[in-house]
């Protein structure tokens, strides 16, 4: 697939948060041009690019570039060359006896044979990934194919289904729920860890479909590459979950760098509490530590070291082999010896809790990573009773112990039925919703409701909030701390775990995700924008962060 036309033709640019731009294309072809040309541009600042249907997400550093600065180099860009000259090219053979397959054809107007043959003689070209690791939504060159979503969408589709919706066609990579027309089913592996790169379709790859004998799936691309390892426990040094409590998971930082897969960055809930924890004990940043949502977590350790819990207020109990007890301060050090077990009592304020050991938790990795990821099914699973994770060699962590008071210590979270006013950035669509719809974000009181888990927090309030816009959203990339509001007109705050892509329109971001994270169920929500809570925020900003960058609505 060829494009001469201008990267910068026919775009809009919208907030999405402070480090998040969105860029608007006018269509398909002209998202995936500029996805290419924005990829061989290189420009400085840009750390990761989600293209989707009509738009790429750009997450940028504000300290090396701003929305302002990366808009002009947008809009100078050019580039003609063709996309698919060193394209990667698989084909994927395919068992055309998809449950659909029949309702396919009769909404197309054709016979299911030529449905099928169609389906085959088309290029398809991979044009942006997500709803699931490895995930492929696929651009074909036949106009034939635009068939809608089923109006009751399934609640399992089987791993491998070949499937169409719009104009696009995938295969899941997984079983999952799903609205897609299912018209065939294929084995081949869509995701593999131990592939380089794991992801059998990745942006800019040409696909060719082709029915099915014997073989089930050639590839015409590399199925070896050295995957991930998985840890082994270190004997000298571990704890055993004695008991998890609500849910327990081993977090980092994540792993940011591929959303070109399907795969989205997750890693901790509160980014300040992990890597508070771990500076305490004298570990990097990025060590991995333990996520306790709730409280009630036991565990027992194996061999000596030096431990540090941060994040939500609540009780903190070491119970040595002897039954000494001790009771360590939220944000200090603290020594821990062979034959104890370290307690975390209920949550007070805040509701998630971070252990950082020194020397780190040692966990099965994952592209990188040692974070869990719920909502992908990546990374360690949740750590259940009788299970042992090692501590690395803490003499080789690269700090000192820092036994000093810490910010973490002083950090005010609320309690259920407490009220918190948060500051947003508007965007990307708050031109979706009415000016008293967004009236209503800003001057209604909102509260957290128990739906809510790492992937979003579902907030309640009593006028919902109401749309200028009706119909579907073309998906598009969504960002942590992102208010999505689905046609009930209640938003849905994003976790560290939300989708890559979503179809509902996001009215605004919050700016403060790491207490978006200790936000329990009952805790009563505000929301401002930044120029209403400092309106010389401007002044005492660094100005490299364009936090009021806005772009005309989008005319179509």
């Amino acid at each position: 697939m060829t494009s001469a036309a201008p990267a910068n033709s026919g775009l809009s640019f919208h907030t999405a948060s402070r480090r998040h731009l969105l860029v608007e294309c006018t269509d398909l072809s002209a998202t995936m041009h500029l996805h290419h040309a924005l990829e061989s541009a290189a420009l400085p600042g840009i750390v990761e690019l989600i293209p989707a249907a009509r738009t790429v997400l750009i997450n940028f550093d504000p300290a090396r570039t701003s929305a302002t600065v990366l808009e002009k180099s947008i809009r100078g860009l050019s580039h003609t060359a063709s996309e698919s000259d060193d394209a990667r090219e698989v084909t994927i053979d395919v068992h055309y006896d998809g449950e659909d397959l029949a309702e396919v054809a009769e909404l197309l107007s054709v016979s299911p044979a030529e449905v099928i043959a169609r389906h085959r003689a088309a290029t398809w070209q991979v044009a942006f990934a997500g709803f699931a690791p490895g995930f492929g939504y696929l651009a074909g060159d036949d106009p034939l194919f635009d068939v809608p979503r089923r109006s009751s969408p399934r609640t399992r589709v089987p791993v491998g289904a070949v499937a169409l919706a719009g104009e696009f066609t995938g295969v899941y990579p997984r079983s999952s729920p799903g609205g897609w027309q299912l018209i065939g089913r294929t084995d081949a592996q869509l995701w593999d860890l131990e592939r380089d790169p794991p992801a059998l379709f990745v942006p800019g790859t040409i696909v060719t479909f082709r029915e099915a004998e014997r073989e089930s799936v050639t590839a015409e691309t590399s199925a070896s590459g050295d995957g991930d390892s998985t840890a082994v426990p270190n004997a000298a040094h571990a704890v055993e979950v004695l008991r998890p409590g609500l849910q327990l998971l081993v977090q980092d930082l994540g792993r940011p760098g591929f959303a070109s897969m399907g795969v989205s960055n997750a890693g901790t809930a509160d980014r300040f509490a992990l890597t508070s924890a771990n500076r305490i004990v004298g570990n990097a940043e990025a060590a991995a530590g333990l996520e306790s949502f709730g409280g009630g977590t036991l565990l027992a350790i194996t061999g000596t070291g030096v431990a540090a819990v941060t994040g939500a207020h609540g009780t903190i109990t070491v119970t040595s082999a002897d039954g000494t007890i001790h009771r360590p301060r939220l944000g200090q050090p603290f020594a821990l010896e062979d034959g104890d077990e370290l307690e975390l009592g209920t949550a007070e304020r805040g509701i998630r809790r971070y252990v950082a050991f020194r020397g780190g938790v040692e966990a099965e990795s994952a592209l990188e990573s040692r974070s869990s990821d719920t909502l992908a099914h990546l990374g360690p699973a949740a750590l259940e009773p009788g299970t042992t994770v090692g501590i690395g060699d803490g003499r080789a962590a690269p700090h000192l112990v820092d036994p000093g008071p810490h910010a973490s210590q002083e950090r005010h979270l609320p309690l259920p039925g407490e009220t918190l006013t948060m500051t947003v950035t508007l965007g990307p669509r708050e031109d979706w919703f009415t000016v008293a719809g967004v009236k209503t974000l800003l001057s209604q009181e909102w509260t957290v409701t128990h739906e809510s888990d790492r992937v979003g927090l579902r907030l309640e309030g009593e006028v919902p909030l109401e749309r200028s816009r009706t119909g579907e959203l073309p998906s598009e990339g969504a960002v942590t701390g992102a208010l999505q509001v689905p046609p009930n007109g209640q938003p849905v705050l994003f976790g560290p775990d939300h989708p890559l892509t979503g179809g509902y329109p996001i009215i605004a971001s919050v700016d403060d995700t790491d207490l978006a994270a200790q936000l329990a169920p009952g805790v009563k929500l505000r929301f401002t924008t930044s120029e209403e809570s400092a309106p010389d925020a401007a002044a005492a900003d660094d100005g490299s962060d364009d936090h009021t960058h806005r772009s005309p609505e989008n005319e179509s």
